[in-house]
């Protein structure tokens, strides 16, 4: 299973969800479908997807928030998944994509590839849904269901260890930053006007 077929299959649902990617392979492949002003590409910041994930489900409980992040970011930062099974924000999707390598940063591999189970781990921090997925459609269904549940999920996709051929982007970092703090005022404000108007 490719990580970019992943993504074009869930791109549609991710229109209404406030995204963050982690850097590199992640980042580039999204991007290369289509830059939105909700996909925050968090780059130089290897294992902290998942907190500004936590951080942005905790702010806005009525805004669904997807984390798309890799096997070498969780195993950086583990102490992520038990923070964010912890707080356990119904609103965030916790998508890991597994290819058992360190891809973006040289090829190395990681624990994944030894035996480490993602999925496992998330249980055992106390994840309330947790899923490995396989195969397109068995993703597909799995982050159906997540994305339209009530509680935090967690799903590994075992993907191969491929990506684009290069990760420059025509989008700087300064301006994705803007263009999401942009595109949550929005967000707010819309908000704030149906709540005084109900």
């Amino acid at each position: 299973m490719l990580r970019i077929d992943c993504l074009r299959s869930i791109y549609e649902q991710l229109k209404s969800s406030l995204v963050v990617t982690i850097m590199g392979a992640t980042a580039a492949e999204l991007q290369s479908l289509g830059h939105r002003e909700n996909f925050f590409y968090l780059q130089h910041a290897m294992g902290l997807a998942s907190s500004l994930g936590l951080g942005l489900a905790h702010c806005l409980p009525r805004q669904r928030v997807v984390v798309l992040d890799g096997d070498g970011s969780v195993l950086m930062n583990l102490g992520g998944l038990t923070t964010l099974a912890r707080y356990a924000p119904k609103n965030l999707v916790h998508v890991i994509f597994d290819n058992e390598s360190l891809f973006s940063t040289g090829g190395f591999p990681t624990a994944t590839e030894s035996g480490a189970d993602l999925a496992g781990l998330a249980h055992a921090a106390g994840f309330p849904q947790t899923r490995t997925a396989r195969t397109l459609e068995e993703f597909k269904l799995t982050f159906d269901s997540a994305i339209c549940g009530d509680r935090l999920a967690s799903i590994t996709a075992k993907v191969e260890a491929s990506g684009p051929a290069q990760y420059e982007s025509g989008l700087s970092l300064l301006e994705n930053r803007f263009q999401f703090l942009r595109h949550i005022e929005k967000l707010t404000y819309v908000s704030s006007v149906a709540k005084r108007s109900a």
